[in-house]
């Protein structure tokens, strides 16, 4: 369910590429910042992306660990929704 959503989707494909910040990611998404700022906080809160803070910007990467455990089915998923 929670990949299921079609942006939080986009999300995971788009930090494939490798961390990214929230300005960059809502942008990409046509989407007001606070609703990315919303569905990057439930990818966090089930530990799908990680973040780390750089003076007032925060940056959000894969959880690889996670991904890691769920690898052939995540990526299944996001490469045929990436493409």
């Amino acid at each position: 369910k929670i990949i299921a959503e079609e942006n939080r989707l986009k999300i995971l494909c788009i930090l494939r590429d490798g961390e990214k910040c929230v300005c960059d990611i809502w942008q990409y998404l046509e989407l007001p910042q606070n609703l990315a700022s919303h569905h990057l906080k439930i990818l966090k809160d089930f530990d799908l992306i990680s973040s780390k803070k750089d003076g007032l910007k925060i940056f959000y990467s894969l959880n690889k660990n996670i991904i890691s455990k769920y690898s052939k089915l995540l990526n299944k998923f996001l490469n045929s929704y990436g493409k």
